[in-house]
């Protein structure tokens, strides 16, 4: 891996194979010496912002953790905290905390505000999520099925529901770059831009990895060895959508009869929260409401024996301190 040192993390696409490669072997290097209980504090003494726009359970833990664990103080700015593009711009916001901190990590809405940030920001900015892109969650996909399959070129991968937003746009790229072959199954007018798509075969045709495009999910899921969904209606969208969203993407529920289609290895992957059963308040609202016991995945898949979210929520934190650990502290694999 080339020298990722004082980079900016905003989306896979600006990262080569090659790169991606290294932060995976880092963060697999770094969760052995988690777990061996080693000492790895690459970034002694410096500082971290969290900008969170949207709240998060697993994106602010494991940045805060991994940033504890290499040695790093964290501020956490909610989204009442931060004064960012409201009384103050976020031109203004970057130069501001770039005076204070060594890195700026923002979690929010498009992805102009964190490309603006990065732009007017003299430290790294790290992409959190935004409605666009979420790289730090496929890098945490991709340590796991590494784990799972022990390597990554040539898996058959299926993402189920809406593909038009940052999961959807995220796995093909980074399927793309890492030679996987990626199927998008969704109903018409659900799959990601065509500018998006046309971007990613180019990258395809170079790694050997194969872009697909299917409505029918049997035909999808044959021979996929990752079946990958996430919430139909995301946060900020208002709850007006969520009967559009139900009535275009309930045949697409990952259930056990969807995966006995699939590869027998197959295994069941959520980027999380998941509307699985109706143990949340969102989740027994909609679901009383529209007369249903889950929504994208069935509580049966979901708690099954092919699940593996919560392999990957870990890795969430593992793949995020090598993103930091390598861009602030120099390491490499």
């Amino acid at each position: 891996m080339n020298s990722l040192k004082n980079r900016v993390f905003l989306t896979l696409l600006d990262f080569t194979p090659e790169e991606i490669d290294g932060l995976l072997r880092l963060a697999a290097s770094l969760k052995q010496k988690k777990k061996a209980g080693e000492s790895h504090r690459l970034c002694e003494g410096k500082q971290l912002a969290l900008i969170f726009e949207k709240t998060s359970t697993r994106t602010r833990c494991a940045f805060e953790v991994a940033a504890r664990d290499l040695g790093m103080g964290v501020t956490y700015l909610d989204p009442s905290g931060s004064q960012i593009g409201k009384k103050e711009s976020i031109a203004d916001t970057a130069r501001v905390l770039s005076g204070m901190f060594d890195a700026i990590e923002y979690r929010g809405y498009g992805q102009e505000i964190v490309e603006e940030l990065a732009k007017y920001a003299s430290v790294p900015v790290f992409n959190g999520l935004t409605d666009e892109f979420h790289p730090t969650q496929i890098l945490a996909d991709f340590l796991t099925l590494r784990e799972i399959f022990g390597a990554l070129k040539g898996l058959n991968f299926v993402y189920m529901g809406d593909a038009r937003f940052n999961m959807g746009n995220s796995l093909m790229v980074g399927c793309a770059k890492m030679g996987l072959n990626f199927t998008a199954c969704s109903p018409a007018g659900y799959f990601p831009n065509a500018a998006l798509v046309s971007r990613c075969e180019k990258i395809a045709a170079e790694t050997g990895a194969t872009l697909r495009f299917c409505e029918d999910p049997d035909e999808a899921v044959r021979g996929a060895q990752a079946i990958y969904t996430d919430i139909w209606v995301s946060m900020g969208e208002p709850d007006s959508v969520w009967e559009e969203r139900i009535k275009a993407l309930s045949p697409y529920q990952v259930t056990k009869e969807l995966m006995a289609k699939a590869s027998k290895d197959a295994v069941f992957m959520h980027c999380l929260p998941a509307y699985h059963d109706k143990k949340t308040a969102i989740g027994k609202e909609k679901c009383e409401k529209f007369g249903r016991d889950s929504m994208e995945v069935s509580n049966e898949v979901f708690e099954g024996p092919q699940s593996v979210v919560f392999q990957e929520a870990e890795n969430r934190m593992h793949t995020i301190k090598a993103v930091m650990a390598a861009i602030l502290g120099g390491a490499q694999a």
